[in-house]
């Protein structure tokens, strides 16, 4: 009877005590791993920065472009909605303008290539960047609150984030080496109808070729350096000049898990990323009563920056099918526009591009990330 009850007493203390220490000790796990974690990203982004400054050969320029990942774009107010299209296009064409302007600054003496490819570089770089600081600030939270639920859904999505950082960062390497990546999709089946491709406006290229009896005119940012181009000034100039049954968009998409990489899918409407350019483009083509088709090659949102792959190149067999049914809606004699949308980096201007392209895929083979932490990557 008195072992019973010393071994009841026993338990009910062994019980309060770990109702006590346990979720201690679980925060303190969790917070091990975190920083880990964390110290990982922040090396990453130093070695994403140093990469970028290699790239400039200008000793004195590391510091600066350290100062530069802080850099911000400060979204307009959007109290009074009417004209916010205008305001964030005329901020983005600032911030552009800004990254043009720094690039030539650490990049002084290299030609155009090279500071198109800092650009882009210092874009990704900066993403690392972000990435590991908005991390640190949230494992700081924790530590300095003890909050174990913020713990908690940090680390439920640190995997995602995990393949954020190190997409972003090997993008990065890609833009400075020239690389196509998983959006350059689109450039590149634009360029492989192209034969003498005229740049119009602000860094794009355009050529004119017949299928089926149809005038189908291409569409795609110039290549083969990190460019994204102004398509809206393009097309705007395309219709003063011709009468434009319809539009076709080839980009990528971001696939759903599960959903196989490089599969295609057709739709309608305006298929680009980001916000301001297809606002202003699908308000022109609406007072037209232009037809708007869309193709989307579907890839994951890390695929999308990380180099080509193979299932993401081959995809443009299908694609094809899908431009010829697009370009049987309009009537024979009638001018069609097809835009490919997204990056050109190491996508050139013309059909000899895809052979191009298709031996920088098969040599892609990406190289396991060298690490002092033993972080889960």
């Amino acid at each position: 009877m008195e072992s019973n009850i010393i071994t009841s007493i026993i338990w009910f203390v062994v019980f309060f005590v770990l109702a006590f220490f346990y979720p201690k000790l679980m925060l303190s796990q969790m917070i091990w791993k975190l920083e880990e974690s964390v110290r990982g990203m922040e090396e990453m982004s130093s070695k994403a920065v140093k990469m970028v400054w290699k790239k400039t050969k200008n000793k004195d320029s590391l510091k600066r472009i350290a100062r530069f990942m802080d850099f911000m774009v400060i979204e307009p107010s959007n109290l009074d909605p009417y004209g916010i299209v205008k305001r964030i296009d005329h901020i983005i064409r600032t911030s552009d303008k800004r990254f043009e302007e720094f690039s030539k600054q650490v990049g002084r003496g290299l030609d155009e290539r090279d500071v198109k490819r800092i650009n882009y570089g210092l874009r990704g770089a900066m993403s690392v960047h972000q990435i590991a600081k908005v991390m640190r600030h949230y494992v700081e939270l924790v530590k300095k609150y003890k909050n174990l639920q913020i713990a908690l859904i940090i680390q439920m999505q640190l995997p995602i984030i995990e393949s954020i950082i190190k997409s972003e960062f090997e993008g990065t390497k890609a833009f400075l080496e020239g690389v196509p990546v998983g959006d350059s999709i689109g450039p590149m089946i634009a360029a492989s109808h192209m034969k003498k491709p005229k740049e119009i406006k602000t860094n794009v290229v355009y050529d004119k070729t017949n299928i089926m009896g149809r005038n189908v005119i291409f569409l795609k940012a110039r290549g083969p350096e990190p460019e994204l181009g102004r398509v809206d000034e393009a097309l705007v100039e395309l219709l003063k000049k011709h009468k434009i049954s319809r539009v076709l968009t080839i980009d990528a998409g971001a696939k759903l898990e599960g959903e196989r990489t490089g599969s295609v899918a057709e739709g309608v409407g305006f298929a680009m990323g980001g916000i301001g350019e297809r606002e202003i483009i699908e308000r022109v083509l609406v007072e037209k009563k232009i037809p708007i088709d869309s193709i989307v090659v579907k890839m994951g949102i890390t695929e999308a920056i990380k180099p080509m792959t193979k299932a993401t190149f081959n995809a443009r067999k299908e694609v094809e099918e899908y431009i010829k049914e697009s370009v049987f809606r309009v009537k024979k004699g009638g001018t069609m526009v097809v835009i490919g949308v997204g990056n050109s980096v190491g996508v050139g201007n013309d059909r000899k591009t895809v052979e191009e392209v298709w031996k920088i895929v098969k040599k892609n083979k990406p190289k396991p990330i060298k690490k002092k932490h033993s972080w889960p990557f």
